[in-house]
């Protein structure tokens, strides 16, 4: 049997996985990881990924350069060009990452699921009453970034963001063993809002990137602000940034999860389904055609 796969085999036990991700000193480690994977140092750098590489199935086949500084180098790597073609149908919503399909479908009144049993309230996660009552019956997808995935996120469409709200919170795991065992994870963890209103009609999508243990930060291309993560009260930034399609917007330094909000009239792509995996670029979610 090969290190990988004994390693693997324990990354695999629910149990054991929970416990290992979650009942370490979950900021301590999150800040430890976001300094040492800043080392650019060759022998760290070299050995960091090779070690990353044997608990992950990293490929760095369609990565834009091959030599990297650091771990966190890698990590935030720039795809190579045309890597991630973006359907340009512009009644769809592509999705902005690389992806394994969550809980997804319609919100029911301002509910929707964590896991299946496991409910929580929009307003617990955007915090803000006006999204809560614009995503009432709407329609959200989860989107599960796993630590080996590209780490960058993009506009689902042509866009224009107008606000960003950043919620500081815990830094739990938000793997599969977590979100069966805790509730209400995304509402306790570290956030952002992201207030896209689309150019072709005006409606509002939102993108929620959720940070997780090992996420040493959230970065924002189009927003020149470091996320105070000690600040208890939620903080919103104004902001005026436009976006085509496929345009990058931030990334995660590790796997994350990002949930994406869209009103009524929106309904999901027939292949999103829990468990399947989507690139950045496919198609999520399409505008319901208007009726005669």
């Amino acid at each position: 049997m090969t290190i990988r796969t004994t390693l693997g085999r324990i990354a695999d036990h629910e149990a054991l996985n929970f416990w290992l991700t979650n009942y370490i000193p979950r900021r301590l480690s999150t800040r430890f990881v976001g300094w040492f994977a800043k080392i650019e140092q060759p022998t760290v750098r070299d050995w960091s990924i090779k070690a990353w590489s044997l608990f992950s199935d990293l490929d760095l086949s369609e990565a834009k350069k091959t030599e990297f500084t650091s771990l966190q180098d890698c990590f935030i790597r720039e795809l190579k060009n045309g890597a991630r073609p973006i359907d340009p149908d512009p009644a769809v919503l592509t999705s902005p990452c690389d992806a394994i399909v969550g809980t997804c479908g319609h919100v029911e009144g301002t509910e929707i699921l964590q896991v299946k049993g496991l409910p929580y309230h929009l307003q617990e996660l955007l915090v803000d009453p006006d999204l809560v009552e614009l995503y009432r019956d709407g329609t959200y997808v989860t989107l599960r970034l796993t630590a080996s995935m590209y780490h960058r996120f993009h506009a689902p469409h042509d866009g224009h963001v107008d606000r960003v709200t950043h919620i500081s919170g815990d830094t739990w795991n938000v793997n599969p063993p977590t979100l069966k065992r805790i509730d209400r994870v995304f509402c306790r963890n570290e956030r952002a809002t992201i207030r896209m209103q689309l150019s072709a009609d005006g409606a509002v999508v939102t993108l929620v990137p959720v940070a997780a243990i090992l996420v040493a930060g959230l970065k924002l291309n189009f927003l020149d602000v470091v996320f105070d993560r000690k600040r208890r009260d939620p903080v919103s930034y104004p902001c005026s940034a436009g976006f085509k399609k496929g345009d990058e917007m931030g990334w995660f330094e590790h796997g994350s999860t990002i949930i994406v909000f869209a009103p009524k009239g929106f309904h999901l792509v027939g292949s999103v389904t829990t468990n399947t995996i989507i690139r950045m670029g496919m198609p999520l979610l399409r505008r319901a055609a208007p009726s005669q």
